[in-house]
């Protein structure tokens, strides 16, 4: 008998025995093709060297050392290479254990801020619904998802959300782009005006959403005129690239292709690559030199924070993503399995939509193309899907509720980035596999 508290007290998991490139193994030796990197974390696929031994040199110098006490070279050559990687005015990178981690320390490093410069007043949040942003309950707050949510809603700050930016099921028919991203606009604007400009203290939003809708990015132009709206209201713009960012959409962060600077941002994830848990709030010099200058400390920390064995982890893992290139073959590989997914799924009777950047994509189920009603959520098509392509040796990452947080099925796609031709058709024929066997 386990005394593991699982995820689920009903499911009966295998035990992993080994991982090797794209594949994990469990005891009994059978082979899974890890088509979504676990939730998006396994960048680099399983057993790689380099990280590896980095994480055994860093072991031989020093495991751990508190950071009240100390920094450590780790840490360091971490925060510069991130700095030099990161958009524009991103300065300062506070390290944590991941994702919910940082997106709790953006939260509170943008309150702190509006304290440190005599703003008191701007407390409020703005994000979007179906959004996703950790499970801590500030995170929490913050998400969109309202299943997510609902059992834990007495304990949670109030957060306004307005609406994602989810052409799918947003766009009406014969509205161009330019005018669903203006209704949008608006519609954020008058959120805004609602609440008072001067009470919003930030705009928060994954670049390319991720686990809660699939793998949905922004229209053309969207997010620069967010910046615009934040920039006039003096909010700050926190992206959370948690799961989108470290290469996972084709540039190291996912905010570069959309043209934008964040005064804050959130990454984890593809940051260990699975090696090591660690996540990073990145902040602009603006916001750092106002506490530096001000009370001179940061009200908030977490005793591995800046842990110089996951740090260690981290760097190697940007010398695969960056020094050998790997980000590059993202967006090709991602093409490439876009196109085995339009080729084999693009006319089927229940894929409503195939969407995503590089290699973060997602499939939207419907009950019926034409009118992308969803299927019933009594039939757990999500859930069917994930046990049934389990079988057939892939994990990929189906989620429910992508239309209104009940209704609304889809699966994310996220394999690691030396994903192979072979690899890729080997992904596409088993998800049909799990698909059939999910609608049977």
């Amino acid at each position: 008998m386990s005394h593991v508290f699982p995820r689920h007290s009903k499911a009966v998991l295998p035990t992993v025995s080994h991982g090797a490139g794209a594949y994990l193994y469990d005891k009994s030796g059978k082979a899974y093709l890890d088509g979504s990197g676990g939730a998006a974390v396994s960048c680099l696929g399983h057993g790689d060297p380099h990280v590896t031994e980095a994480i055994r040199g860093q072991l031989d110098c020093v495991a751990f050392a508190h950071t009240g006490f100390f920094t450590s070279e780790p840490a360091e050559q971490l925060a510069d290479r991130l700095v030099d990687l990161a958009p524009d005015g991103l300065d300062r990178v506070y390290l944590v254990s991941g994702g919910s981690e940082a997106m709790e320390a953006a939260l509170k490093l943008a309150r702190q801020y509006f304290l440190e410069i005599g703003q008191p007043e701007r407390t409020r949040i703005i994000a979007r619904k179906q959004s996703y942003h950790g499970n801590t309950l500030g995170a929490l707050a913050t998400g969109g998802n309202a299943w997510r949510r609902a059992p834990f809603a007495p304990l949670l700050m109030d957060v306004s959300h307005v609406s994602a930016c989810y052409a799918y099921r947003g766009q009406e028919p014969g509205e161009d782009t330019a005018a669903y991203c203006d209704h949008l606009i608006a519609e954020l604007e008058a959120e805004i005006d609602r609440l008072g400009p001067d009470s919003v203290m930030a705009f928060v939003a994954e670049p390319v959403v991720g686990a809660t809708l699939g793998a949905v990015p922004a229209v053309e132009g969207y997010f620069a005129r967010i910046r615009q709206i934040c920039d006039r209201h003096g909010i700050l713009l926190i992206l959370d690239e948690v799961m989108c960012g470290m290469g996972r959409t084709g540039t190291l962060f996912a905010a570069a292709s959309e043209g934008v600077s964040p005064d804050i941002t959130a990454i984890a994830k593809g940051l260990g690559g699975g090696y090591q848990p660690i996540g990073a709030m990145l902040c602009t010099s603006k916001i750092y030199d106002a506490i530096a200058s001000g009370s001179g400390f940061f009200q908030h920390g977490h005793t591995y924070m800046g842990h110089p064995v996951a740090a260690a982890a981290a760097c190697a893992v940007l010398d695969r993503l960056v020094g050998d290139d790997l980000v590059s073959r993202v967006s090709p590989v991602g093409a490439a399995l876009m196109g085995l997914l339009q080729d084999r799924f693009g006319q089927h009777p229940h894929v409503g939509d195939i969407r995503g950047k590089g290699l973060f994509l997602g499939l939207e189920l419907v009950s019926d193309r034409e009118t992308k009603a969803p299927f019933d959520p009594a039939r757990k098509v999500n859930a069917r899907l994930k046990a049934a392509a389990f079988e057939a040796g892939l994990i990929c990452y189906p989620m429910g509720g992508c239309v209104d947080g009940q209704n609304g099925d889809h699966v994310l796609l996220a394999p690691p980035f030396i994903l192979t031709e072979d690899q890729a058709e080997e992904l596409v024929d088993k998800l049909d596999t799990g698909l059939k066997a999910a609608l049977a």
